[in-house]
């Protein structure tokens, strides 16, 4: 039996009605870019959340985690949610559940039972892989039909309003819509997907992922101050959002902003969106390879005009290049989590040792350095007995 559904079992006594999974992502270009209504590339990474549930009829959500099993279960009336209204790890379904019935999907109540291998706090989207499977197990415990598009935009709300991070589309989008051996070319104004080809191995390329273990916490201000200064510099260049900048036009854009603080800001959205372009392009193009200089200018950008880098990401970024990495960047809102290098096959492992070896020397917590495979969306994986 799968491990979600036993530890179902075990938390309520019966067999769920099935198992939903969703997985985490990590970004190949366009960081900041979707908080701007702008152009990211993310693949879905193998690592899932996966979500045992099964209905009820009394309008009960009942929810449990193996990563936090000691907080015990914990028991929500659907009717009593409302923002602010649950803390902690369960804010995400519940929310899930509060933004599809405010949607006006008529979700009831359900018993959930959570177990994940996301690395929490990694830049890797445990968030939303939670929020997705959750959102696809109560639809489809319920009946509801749901296009994946709107799925992702109904936990993207759950998210923003109902746990109070202000993120973008793209992590919910790409956990609900990506597809097995492609990255996701993603326009966040309007949702429009183009599945590119993203077969690494076939160029002998392999994409290594640190997770620095420095853990990031997006509610605590600073990654909500760098949206709101976008959102400022916008109205100042009278824009509705940043991607309206166009790259050609930059540097008259920079000049025409009185605020000098909002200047790097603008400089990173507009010249990452490029970036997003350009690698697209190369991709479309079977280049992967000539994406390398395109990844380190990206966390250059991140690092010294967004500031959302820290130490232990530019170590991971610099000792990944020195060590032979076609490129690397950071990944994800920063102030910790992961980076990512594109590498050659056969420089992989001693990629990985180098960046260990650094981490050792700087005093660092031992980093998890692992390759990515672009990987497949949303998807239920098993049907109970229910």
């Amino acid at each position: 039996m799968n491990g979600a559904a036993e530890g179902f079992e075990r938390a309520y006594g019966y067999v769920p009605e099935g198992v939903w999974a969703a997985p985490g992502r990590v970004n190949l270009i366009g960081e900041y870019t979707d908080v701007n209504e702008g152009h990211v590339l993310p693949i879905a990474l193998p690592h899932r959340t996966r979500v045992a549930a099964a209905a009820r009829t009394d309008g009960v959500l009942r929810l449990r985690s193996r990563e936090a099993a000691q907080a015990g279960t914990t028991e929500l009336s659907l009717a009593g949610l409302a923002p602010g209204g649950v803390v902690g790890w369960a804010a995400y379904p519940a929310g899930v559940a509060w933004a599809l019935r405010e949607a006006g999907l008529p979700v009831g109540g359900a018993d959930l039972y959570v177990e994940s291998d996301v690395p929490a706090g990694a830049g890797l989207s445990s968030s939303a892989a939670l929020e997705v499977a959750t959102a696809l197990a109560l639809t489809e415990l319920h009946g509801l039909a749901c296009e994946r598009p709107g799925l992702a935009r109904l936990a993207q709300r759950a998210e923003n309003a109902f746990v109070g991070v202000p993120c973008g589309a793209m992590d919910q989008t790409a956990s609900a819509c990506c597809t097995a051996g492609h990255a996701l070319h993603l326009d966040t104004r309007d949702l429009a997907l183009r599945q590119v080809p993203f077969d690494l191995a076939a160029h002998g390329l392999r994409l290594l992922v640190t997770d620095t273990r420095v853990r990031h916490a997006l509610a605590d201000g600073a990654y909500a101050a760098r949206r709101a200064g976008c959102e400022a510099a916008a109205r100042a260049l009278g824009v509705r959002a940043l991607r309206d900048v166009p790259h050609a036009e930059l540097e008259d854009a920079l000049g025409r902003l009185a605020d000098a603080s909002l200047r790097p800001l603008v400089r990173h959205v507009v010249t990452e969106g490029e970036r997003v372009r350009e690698v697209v392009a190369l991709l479309a193009a079977d280049e992967p390879r000539k994406a390398g200089p395109l990844l380190t200018a990206g966390h250059a950008s991140l690092r010294d005009d967004f500031a959302v880098s820290c130490p232990e990401l530019d170590l991971a970024v610099a000792v990944a290049n020195e060590a032979g990495a076609l490129g690397a960047r950071m990944t994800g809102a920063g102030f910790g989590g992961s980076a990512l290098a594109l590498v050659e096959e056969g420089a992989a492992d001693a990629v990985g040792a180098a960046v260990t070896a650094a981490f050792a020397a700087a005093g660092h917590r031992p980093p998890r350095v692992f390759a990515a495979v672009a990987g497949a969306g949303a998807r239920r994986v098993l049907r109970g007995e229910g």
